[in-house]
């Protein structure tokens, strides 16, 4: 597999860098993990949109699915698509209340969303604690600690695994999603404190401490928020794990 980074900044997009979006590759499949703001364009710099085989969105939070708006318009618009998208409808995994979220976000007014049916471009299929073939992979989706309906990930394919954390205070549900891992994505918003708001986000040395207890084979930390100081979170990180651990960049690219 091959993951590609599309925007890995928390909460809201920083300076020259777009909130949350992974592409990840393999046997000529393209799947996008999270679509937030600003990733479309990045997209655009590898891919045709149109070349997508799936779309994978760990929650509804807007800096984890805000372009999801553009693609709409996107997929609906060109002149000149690489394949009919009514044709090809995009498969979306999403948490059950996507449809309802994304038709109200796209409509302009109140009196066209009783009309807006995003069904002629995207093929909704809502995530629960499953696990099931997309393209070539295998992903295990697990809830996790958010406050809204919000998903982890175990991508495998020929034998490697990926682990997204989405959104999530600590949870068993990661414990059972990184355990031997090869590699961790995870997100770390902020350094460690005991005042921190529970079940929302991890901390550094929070994700350091599952990289460990799951024995994964590399940590990649992601989600940091422009207000907080990220080499302070990777210090943290690095302490409690002791193995190949990195603070991703836009445009950085992974073979897993």
């Amino acid at each position: 597999m091959l993951l590609t980074v599309l925007g890995c900044s928390g909460s809201v997009p920083g300076p020259n860098s777009p909130a949350s979006g992974y592409l990840i590759e393999a046997d000529d499949f393209l799947m996008s993990m999270d679509l937030g703001n600003g990733t479309l364009a990045e997209l655009h710099c590898y891919c045709d949109p149109f070349l997508l085989g799936a779309l994978l969105l760990s929650h509804l939070h807007p800096d984890h699915c805000a372009d999801f708006t553009a693609l709409t318009v996107f997929r609906r618009y060109h002149p000149k698509p690489s394949k009919d998208p009514r044709a090809h409808r995009l498969p979306v995994y999403a948490p059950t209340e996507a449809p309802d979220r994304f038709a109200r976000a796209y409509a302009p007014d109140a009196a066209e969303l009783a009309t807006t049916d995003l069904s002629d471009v995207f093929d909704f299929r809502m995530l629960s604690d499953d696990t099931v073939a997309i393209g070539p992979f295998e992903v295990m989706a697990r809830k996790v600690n958010h406050p809204c309906e919000a998903y982890g990930f175990r991508v495998t394919h020929n034998g490697r695994s990926l682990v997204y954390t989405g959104d999530t205070g600590p949870c068993a549900a990661l414990d059972e999603l990184a355990d031997g891992a090869d590699v961790l994505l995870a997100e770390a918003s902020w350094t460690h404190a005991v005042d921190r708001p529970p079940d929302l986000h991890l901390s550094g040395r929070e994700a350091g401490e599952l990289a460990s207890r799951a024995g994964v084979r590399r940590l990649l930390i992601t989600h940091v928020p422009p207000w907080t100081d990220r080499e302070a979170v990777l210090a943290e990180a690095r302490q409690a794990y002791q193995g190949d651990s990195r603070l991703v960049e836009l445009g950085d690219t992974y073979t897993v």
